[in-house]
């Protein structure tokens, strides 16, 4: 076996890991260059992966470091710290193959993977996406058959990260009944790329915007795998994938921390130095504004790691969690892209170059908020998860309800006469996005409250924040627009007209 870390205290480990990529990222290899370029040359990727940083996805049974939270976060963090793209490829390993596998594969099969991953430094991918139905998983078209001995699976997925790259793959399919129906639930399989018989080509590549170092295009699936690589769910495959992917969605802060953090490092720095009028840049109060909102996202992204380190291991049954889960994904997302814009607001002229730090991070921050669910959807499964319960207790009141929900009932007293109107009608999408937007802040403050001792000043200027926030969607959902777009909109709306 490779030398892998397993037994090393995590905190030399990590720390090890982190000058690892310093050292690599910044001088070993021009990665400002590199990034310019698709996929991370081979070389490079060897030296990265020869630190085993997906051991910490492994249980210490198959030879890895455990499955501890708290060490996956670290080393997204780590990761994303240089290369947000790199800790994505860690994020796609970790919550979406690795992770998923340890709590229902098949033993043997474990095994067998596990090995490869500590060894060969493999990577696995998750398949579900399609082009019909991207965020309607329910109705995928990819289907399933059983045969002697597996199971033939058909069908085709896209814009899967590490697309005809990844070693192994879980793969949805719908199973066909024998009328050509397919069945509602949902069945996973774990596909080995070195087999021919389960081997799946991208047979187009796409030109994504950002993320160069990972690949994505369309996959054509028709393969055949044994009956030992279906995993085995606790109840319905449905269950099964609410379960991962609002393990995923809680684990996003880890990709979110590092990266914030770079933009924070380089922002203020940058300001520090950067002498405008005799002064430097810092001095002015609106970059010291737009500085302390990175800051907030920072300590709010620490908040939620902190909580999903408690919560979302694979000992946790997740499925039915999707308030927390969707409120972390949603908000730490959209911070992390406003991050990079005011990173990129500050930078001036240099920040607007796909090499410099701020502009690669807009554009590679800005599908975090579709992937996974869009945000908007997410913020109005919130709001209508939360609205459910609010009729089921014949509440009205937003703030007394939040007042006796056990992950607001600590912040609320923030933004308490905020929140104060009553809800009871039905309520329309756009409002209940809104809505959405409102909890889940309300929610990821308590959670950096729950961090006893943490910076007392970075919670302070992080309660401000929330508290502008808070107050601006107030003001948005009780403002009562209605507006729809106007498709035959060319009557009377031509300005020359009226000059």
């Amino acid at each position: 076996m490779s030398q892998i870390v397993e037994h090393v205290d995590f905190k030399i480990y990590i720390d090890d890991f982190s000058k690892h990529l310093h050292e690599l990222f910044r001088n070993e290899y021009d990665f400002n260059q590199i990034s310019l370029k698709r996929d991370l040359p081979a070389d490079f990727r060897a030296k990265i992966m020869a630190k085993n940083p997906l051991a910490v996805a492994i249980p210490e049974l198959h030879g890895g470091r455990g499955v501890n939270v708290k060490e996956c976060l670290g080393v997204l963090a780590a990761a994303s710290y240089e290369s947000l793209s790199l800790s994505l490829m860690f994020g796609i390993n970790i919550a979406l193959f690795l992770e998923p596998l340890a709590k229902y594969g098949n033993y043997a099969v474990q095994e067998r993977i596990f090995k490869k991953f500590l060894e060969e430094q493999a990577m696995g991918g998750l398949m579900i996406t399609e082009k019909a139905y991207g965020s309607d998983a329910l109705n995928m078209k990819t289907s399933c058959r059983e045969i002697d001995g597996g199971f033939k699976i058909q069908g085709e997925k896209h814009w899967q990260g590490l697309s005809g790259a990844a070693d192994f793959w879980l793969v949805t399919a719908r199973k066909a009944n024998e009328n050509g129906d397919l069945a509602r639930d949902i069945d996973f399989f774990v596909t080995d790329d070195s087999n021919p018989a389960q081997h799946i080509p991208m047979v187009e590549r796409y030109n994504n915007l950002g993320l160069y170092a990972i690949p994505y295009g369309i996959n054509q699936i028709d393969i055949t795998v044994p009956e030992n690589q279906k995993l085995q769910p606790e109840s319905t495959g449905l269950k099964l994938m609410l379960d991962m992917l609002h393990r995923s969605r809680l684990q996003f802060p880890g990709m979110g921390l590092g990266f914030i953090k770079r933009l924070m490092d380089e922002s203020l720095a940058h300001c520090q130095n950067r002498i405008v009028g005799g002064a430097p840049l810092a001095n002015l109060d609106a970059v010291k504004y737009q500085l302390s909102r990175i800051q907030a996202a920072y300590t709010i992204c620490s908040g939620m790691c902190a909580y999903s380190t408690s919560n979302s291991g694979i000992d946790k049954d997740l499925a039915t969690a999707s308030i927390e889960a969707n409120a972390l994904k949603s908000l730490i997302t959209d911070l992390m892209q406003e991050s990079a814009q005011i990173a990129l607001q500050l930078a001036g002229a240099n920040g607007y170059r796909l090499d410099h730090i701020a502009g690669r991070a807009v554009v590679d921050s800005r599908p975090f908020q579709i992937f996974e669910g869009s945000n908007e959807m997410l913020y109005g499964q919130i709001a209508d998860a939360v609205l459910k319960l609010m009729r089921k207790t014949k509440e009205t009141s937003l703030a007394n309800f939040l007042a006796g929900y056990s992950n607001t009932q600590e912040s609320i007293k923030y933004f308490a006469n905020l929140l104060n109107f009553t809800i009871d009608q039905a309520v329309s999408q756009r409002d209940a996005v809104t809505l959405g937007r409102i909890i889940a802040r309300v929610i990821s403050f308590q959670f950096v409250l729950n961090m006893n001792g943490f910076n007392t000043e970075l919670v302070e200027l992080t309660r401000q924040h929330m508290v502008s926030d808070i107050t601006m969607f107030v003001g948005q959902y009780l403002s009562q627009n209605t507006s729809s777009p106007i498709f035959e909109y060319q009557d009377n709306s031509d300005w020359m007209n009226f000059a």
